[in-house]
């Protein structure tokens, strides 16, 4: 009967440390979790500049949420171009105008002298801004 305790209290053991390992890596993936949370958001950050369909120049930027540089000029630039090529409905103005799965419109005129802001495209929870640059 001892030799049985002896395994049985290994067994414990090794189940005892097993549990905690898994524990530790649970943790450890909900902070990688955690941590990539704070990447979703890159609010502000400036992606580069471009030019509306009226030949504005535009500081293309990251209003809210996460998306790729390249992503948002292209998306900035294919707006432009539907645009340019008379796809938004109305007068040609600003949009609304579908573009690979984001809805894009420009922002009237007394809002573009207050903020700024010439147009934004959104999808879900994420924003591209098309800025007018700061005078020099």
């Amino acid at each position: 009967m001892q030799v049985r305790s002896a395994q049985s209290a290994r067994g414990h053991r090794l189940g005892m440390s097993l549990g905690l390992a898994a524990a530790m890596i649970g943790s450890t993936l909900v902070l990688a979790a955690c941590g990539n949370s704070a990447a979703a958001s890159d609010a502000g950050k400036t992606c580069g500049t471009g030019r509306t369909a009226a030949n504005v120049p535009i500081t293309v930027q990251v209003g809210k949420g996460y998306v790729a540089c390249p992503t948002a000029m292209t998306i900035e630039k294919a707006y432009a171009q539907a645009i340019d090529q008379g796809k938004a409905p109305g007068n040609g103005g600003g949009g609304p105008v579908s573009v690979s799965g984001w809805t894009c419109e420009g922002f009237p005129t007394p809002e573009v002298l207050k903020t700024g802001d010439a147009s934004k495209c959104v999808k879900g929870t994420t924003e591209i801004l098309a800025t007018l640059p700061n005078p020099s």
